[in-house]
């Protein structure tokens, strides 16, 4: 078979090399001519899948996006023609998660106040949505969930109210991009709605660029009244509103989800989906080519605070870093698809074991890192 792979997929020569002959592409450039003759086809986000590209190819049998978005995919047209599916559901919700609690812990510091005493409406309860819900539980924020879609299909869970959203202290995005139905997320941030939010709210967007309305934002932030900005995404990525940078306390170019083990998993999944779909059983695994970290263990000596948290979590990742190499690279040519090709490495907080009160254990846990129990501090 013939193997096509976004060049950015991690350690797709380790899972695929024996499923026949690999050709590499960029995944923004790639055109029909280039595709013509692929049987299994591998993309990210950046790759719109559809007739367009497809049209000259006459042999795909399966394509699969190492994402958990699925809106760049045109699935009728895969049906329609009897090629096979699979995404990575979910394979970059701790990654996402963890870039959402690096960020909220810079703020916390720099605008001095206790993650404690915050309400958070999570936009979006799907994978990536209950991963930050769980972590943001467990620190003890009142978190609240918002996805009527979930609601109306039956989750059992307890949403909230839209009102509720846009009165809470911080606001945190985690919706796929949906133009049609009953609950668009294109522009569901809009001007009307961004004028009922207020400078001592926080919001997030680490989902998709579209869900809010960037020029809106920029008259917004323009006229001093936008509340403190989180943005991992923009519309029209890559060629993004570079006026708004200046209004924006975290500012990343879509690399929330960049974890390498994210990524891996992303792979594996594929891996997965590939081997059922050519009947194959499955012989590698993630951890066999994920290198170990430069620090896989540390020991806490007092009860968790949260600025003993942030020294923690910052061992791991710290936000600030791609927020300054961001702002650096932007203007270069093709700087946001640059620094997504060569995103330096940044690993899980479950790389890490600490080793900690027993007291602490449960906590640690549940943020995701390897927790150890150590006899209790008197």
């Amino acid at each position: 078979m013939k193997i096509y792979i976004d060049e950015n997929i991690p350690y797709a020569k380790q899972f695929f090399s024996d499923f026949g002959e690999l050709h590499f592409f960029s995944g923004r450039t790639v055109t029909a001519e280039q595709l013509i003759d692929a049987d299994i086809l591998l993309v990210r986000s950046i790759t719109n899948v559809d007739e367009k590209l497809l049209h000259l190819n006459k042999c795909l049998k399966f394509v699969g996006t190492a994402t958990i978005g699925t809106d760049h995919i045109d699935q009728q047209y895969l049906q329609q023609r009897d090629i096979t599916f699979n995404s990575a559901p979910g394979c970059n919700k701790i990654s996402v998660a963890e870039y959402i609690l690096s960020s909220l812990l810079v703020l916390a510091e720099k605008m001095q106040f206790q993650l404690v005493d915050k309400t958070v409406a999570i936009v979006g309860a799907g994978n990536t949505g209950s991963a930050v819900y769980e972590r943001l539980n467990a620190l003890g924020l009142n978190c609240k969930l918002y996805d009527p879609p979930l609601q109306l299909a039956g989750d059992n869970r307890a949403f909230c109210s839209f009102d509720e959203v846009i009165n809470a202290d911080i606001i945190s995005l985690h919706v796929p991009k949906v133009s049609v139905g009953d609950y668009p997320t294109v522009h569901m941030f809009d001007a009307n709605v961004l004028k009922q939010l207020n400078h001592k709210q926080i919001l997030l967007n680490a989902s998709r660029g579209e869900v809010i309305d960037n020029q809106a934002l920029l008259k917004m932030a323009k006229a001093g009244l936008q509340p403190t900005l989180v943005l991992d995404v923009w519309e029209h990525e890559p060629t993004i509103e570079k006026a708004l940078l200046p209004f924006v306390e975290i500012a990343t170019p879509h690399i929330a989800g960049y974890s390498l083990d994210g990524k891996a998993r992303g792979t594996e999944m594929l891996y997965h989906a590939l081997c059922q779909k050519v009947g194959v059983n499955i012989t590698h695994k993630a951890q066999d080519f994920v290198v170990k970290p430069a620090i896989s263990d540390v020991t806490i000596e007092e009860i968790i605070t949260q600025p003993i948290l942030k020294k923690l979590i910052h061992l791991i990742f710290d936000v600030r870093r791609d927020d300054a190499l961001f702002r650096q690279m932007i203007d270069q040519d093709d700087g946001f698809d640059i620094m997504r090709k060569t995103y330096s490495e940044r690993r899980e907080m479950s790389t890490l074991s600490v080793n900690a009160p027993a007291s602490q254990t449960q906590l640690l846990q549940a943020l995701g890192f390897k927790a150890e129990c150590k006899r209790e501090i008197k």
